[in-house]
């Protein structure tokens, strides 16, 4: 296992084990599928459009580049794995907006962290096929 994955590891492997010692925590049902809105929530769903798309634009210029120059994927990866903790926070507070984005977040990061890994593949078979042409001629 490469350092990259046993890292990935490890933070999930310590989060699950934090999350054990929570069990007295019970997500509040009744409060989360209440119809009304409250201005939190409005605030809420506002800041969380901008810092849950703030990573959509490197995925777009990945995908137009066809190419994983300058994505670094641990950033992906990590804000991923920690939003899956705020997604468990924010059934826990019956917060709409939280669950809501970074459910959505979730979802973007870890296709970031898809594509490069895609990008990377395909360029590394390039490499080879060219070195294999090199060494014919």
């Amino acid at each position: 296992m490469d350092r990259f994955n046993r890292v990935i590891f490890a933070v999930l492997f310590l989060s699950l084990f934090l999350l054990t010692g929570c069990q007295h925590l019970a997500i509040d049902g009744e409060k989360l599928f209440k119809p009304d809105v409250e201005l939190s929530e409005i605030v809420g769903l506002l800041a969380g459009f901008g810092t849950t798309f703030a990573a959509l634009p490197d995925f777009l210029a990945m995908i137009r580049r066809r190419s994983s120059g300058g994505m670094n994927p641990r950033m992906g990866a990590i804000m991923g794995a920690f939003q899956i903790l705020w997604v468990y926070y924010g059934l826990l507070i019956a917060s709409r907006p939280v669950i809501i984005w970074n459910v959505i977040a979730v979802f973007i990061n870890f296709l970031t962290v898809g594509a490069y890994a895609y990008f990377v593949r395909k360029e590394q078979d390039r490499s080879v096929a060219a070195a294999g042409h090199q060494s014919r001629v």
